[in-house]
């Protein structure tokens, strides 16, 4: 598509073009249990996944949130696919973090090197080697790793949890994804035996970003000036806002134009249920927007993140992802026995809606909590 300067507009006009494109291959992702190749080289060729690739090797000039606003433009078409999206482009973003010699080696052959990740220790040993690491193990949930050539991995560091890149040669992906909702995403299993990572590709999850500058120092960005952890996660909240989108749409177009008595457009249950679930979507997005604007304006003036901020930030994530449970749960439940059909997107929908909240953060339970415990007075007993 040429190297001409891309516009937001312009891209979210592509973003807007993919939509119906990916909408129509929803069912064969969930069938193939992957993104399927052409919906790959679509993302590519759009240049949507470059947003979040540092500028040095290949990324465009816009903003961060640009990517989350096309995460949820594509959730509403299939959300397997925005979440594989914005989990690519936020993992370029991520290795932006990394010592330069370790980008060089990710992005040297161009900017659409694409990297899945497993970021918890999973079931791991990391044995100190001179110049680097070796490591073992197993772990799960890797998201859009069939397509990648890297793998971002967490282990159990002697100085805290810490994150290594893992070229594509280094490991396998055994398949465990047989799943009832983002069956698409193809977050499968990675396996590493006795696998040799060298100092330079390794990061400390917790310092990146706040006592680590390096991404900073390289990129003079302000997606690097803040700390990794708060800033990690939207990527995840995008397709949720865009699966309750969807589910507003289908809702919407099922029901426009019909007349009479029970579920029909013509029932203020039904208008009820679409006025609420509308609101609760749109109140989410302005939430999420609203963070980003905050957090980008303080890593801008390189001014620091409080306990009490990041706890906030980390609370309104599972917040805006219960919301969009809420919405989703609304409409499925007045959506009658016409909505179960698979020829329909509404079953699809709430089936990833489940999927996507299950992770412990996006609970409030677990990812609301250390919140009110900051806001008391005590110190967080867990990451934010």
């Amino acid at each position: 598509m040429g190297s001409q300067v891309l516009t937001p507009e312009e891209l979210l006009h592509r973003a807007s073009g993919l939509v119906p494109v990916l909408k129509e291959r929803a069912a064969q992702t969930e069938e193939i249990r992957r993104i399927p190749d052409e919906s790959v080289r679509d993302m590519l060729s759009s240049e949507l996944l470059r947003i979040c690739v540092p500028q040095r090797f290949g990324g465009l000039d816009v903003d961060y949130g640009l990517m989350l606003e096309i995460g949820v433009q594509l959730g509403a078409g299939c959300a397997s696919t925005s979440w594989c999206y914005c989990i690519w482009s936020a993992h370029s973003w991520l290795v932006g973090h990394w010592p330069l010699e370790a980008q060089k080696e990710v992005f040297g052959d161009g900017p659409d090197a694409l990297c899945s990740s497993s970021l918890n220790p999973g079931k791991s040993t990391l044995e100190k080697k001179p110049g680097g690491f070796r490591v073992s193990g197993r772990w799960e949930f890797s998201s859009g790793c069939d397509a990648a050539s890297w793998v971002m991995v967490g282990a159990a560091g002697p100085d805290g949890q810490v994150w290594l890149l893992v070229p594509r040669l280094d490991y396998e992906i055994v398949d465990t994804w047989f799943v009832s909702g983002l069956k698409g995403t193809g977050s499968k299993d990675i396996v590493i035996k006795d696998a040799f990572v060298p100092q330079h590709r390794i990061v400390n999850r917790d310092r990146a970003g706040d006592q680590d500058l390096t991404g900073w120092e390289i990129h003079q960005s302000s997606r690097y000036r803040m700390p990794l952890v708060v800033l990690l996660g939207w990527d995840l909240v995008a397709p949720m806002l865009g699966i309750a989108v969807g589910m507003i749409e289908e809702f919407t177009g099922l029901l426009t134009g019909t007349s009479g008595q029970g579920r029909t457009a013509d029932s203020e249950g039904v208008q009820l249920r679409l006025s609420q679930a509308s609101a609760e979507v749109d109140a989410a997005l302005a939430l999420m927007r609203s963070d980003l604007k905050e957090m980008f304006q303080k890593a801008g003036a390189g001014e620091k993140f409080s306990t009490l901020e990041r706890a906030r930030f980390r609370r309104n994530k599972a917040f805006i992802a219960q919301q969009c449970l809420n919405s989703v749960n609304r409409l499925f439940e007045l959506s009658g026995g016409h909505a179960i059909f698979e020829s329909g997107s509404a079953q699809r929908f709430h089936r990833d809606m489940q999927a996507a909240v299950r992770r412990d953060g996006f609970t409030m339970e677990l990812g609301g909590l250390q919140y009110g415990r900051v806001a008391l007075g005590l110190e967080p007993d867990a990451r934010i």
